[in-house]
C-alpha cells in the first residue's frame, strides 16, 4: 500500500515554519532569516520514499492586520492551505502570547483536517510555559497529536515524521521521485539574494525589496567548467532607498553579490558569475499589476 498526502504548515511571521520544512525535507527549500516575514510565497517541498510521498507546502506567516496588498496575497495563500491539506501542521512559538480570538486559531478550529498542534523552540521556553499553552490550545482547538520540537537543532523531527507517515492516506504518487520542489532555480536564486538582504540590511529595507531574474544562462567557463551567469533586478519602493542599497562607493551591493553568489554557488552545485541592478517601483507592495508579474498570484 502506497501512502502520499499533503501536509501543510501554518503558524505566526517567525514561528520556524521554513526551519521546519527544511529539516523535513532534508533541504533547503525555504529562505531562512532572525526576520519575520521572511517567507512571501507558498512553497512546496517534497519527500519521497518508495512507500510513500509527502508534499510539505510552506506558507507565509499569517498576517492579522495586513498593511499592503502584497500582505493579503500572503494571507491568502496561508488560506489556500485550509483547503487541500491531508494533514495540517499548526506551529506555535512557545514565548509568544496567543487567544482564543485569534484569527488563525479560530480558522484552526473551524476545519476538520487532521491537526498537529507542534511546539518549536523548546529548547528555550521553560516546561511550565508549555504546560500551560498545552492546556490553552486543548480548549482551543482540537489536536490529534501535540509535539514539542526545535526545527532549528532537529529535536523531536523524527517523531514527527514518522506521526505523519501514519496519518497520511493511501494515495499516488504525485510528483516524479526524483523532484524536490514544484519552484524554478530562477525562483530559488532570487529568494537566495533576497535572504541575504534580509540579513545585510535593516529597518524598512528589506521589507521594500523584490527581486526579479532578468537572465539565467547556462555557460561554460573558459576551463570547461559549468557556470550560470545570472542578471538580478533589485526594486525598491521608495527613492531614498536606493543609495542605501547600494552604499558608500558601491560598498553595500558588493557585499551583497558576493555573500548572495556563494550561497547560489552552494545551492546551484556550480560557479556563479552574478550582476545585480537597484531600480524604483514606487509603491509595488499595493500594486497588482507589478505583484502579479512577482509571482504573487500563483
Amino acid at each position: 500500500m502506497h501512502k502520499s498526502g499533503f501536509v501543510n504548515i501554518i503558524g505566526r511571521p517567525n514561528a520556524g515554519k521554513s526551519t521546519l520544512m527544511n529539516a523535513l525535507v532534508g533541504e533547503r527549500m525555504s529562505i531562512i532569516t532572525a526576520k519575520p516575514q521572511t517567507t512571501r510565497h507558498r512553497i512546496i517541498g517534497i519527500l519521497t520514499d518508495p512507500d510513500y510521498q509527502i508534499v510539505f507546502s510552506d506558507t507565509p506567516g499569517y498576517i492579522e492586520e495586513a498593511s499592503y496588498k502584497m500582505q493579503e496575497k500572503m494571507n491568502s495563500y496561508v488560506n489556500s492551505a485550509f483547503e487541500d491539506a491531508d494533514v495540517m501542521l499548526y506551529l506555535v512559538d512557545p514565548q509568544e502570547e496567543y487567544a482564543e480570538d485569534d484569527l488563525l486559531v479560530t480558522k484552526v478550529r473551524r476545519m476538520d483536517t487532521p491537526l498537529f498542534l507542534v511546539f518549536n523552540k523548546v529548547d528555550l521556553a521553560d516546561e511550565a510555559r508549555i504546560d500551560t499553552l498545552e492546556r490553552q490550545f486543548k480548549k482551543w482547538v482540537k489536536p490529534q497529536r501535540i509535539f514539542g520540537i526545535s526545527a532549528k537543532d532537529g529535536l523531536g523531527i523524527d517523531d514527527l515524521l514518522d506521526a505523519i507517515k501514519g496519518a497520511l492516506p493511501e494515495g499516488p504518487v504525485y510528483y516524479p521521485e526524483d523532484q524536490l520542489t514544484d519552484r524554478s532555480e530562477r525562483f530559488f536564486v532570487a529568494e537566495i539574494l533576497r535572504e541575504q538582504i534580509l540579513e545585510q540590511y535593516h529597518q524598512e529595507i528589506p521589507y521594500s525589496v523584490e527581486i526579479e531574474i532578468e537572465t539565467f544562462e547556462e555557460t561554460e567557463t573558459n576551463d570547461g567548467k559549468e557556470l550560470a551567469r545570472i542578471s538580478a533586478v533589485i526594486y525598491v519602493s521608495r527613492k531614498t532607498q536606493k543609495p542605501i542599497l547600494i552604499g558608500k562607493g558601491g560598498s553595500s551591493i558588493k557585499k551583497l553579490g558576493t555573500n548572495a553568489r556563494k550561497r547560489m554557488e552552494d545551492f546551484l552545485g556550480r560557479r556563479v558569475f552574478l550582476e545585480t541592478h537597484v531600480k524604483i517601483r514606487e509603491d509595488w507592495r499595493d500594486d497588482e499589476q507589478w505583484l502579479k508579474r512577482f509571482g504573487y498570484d500563483r
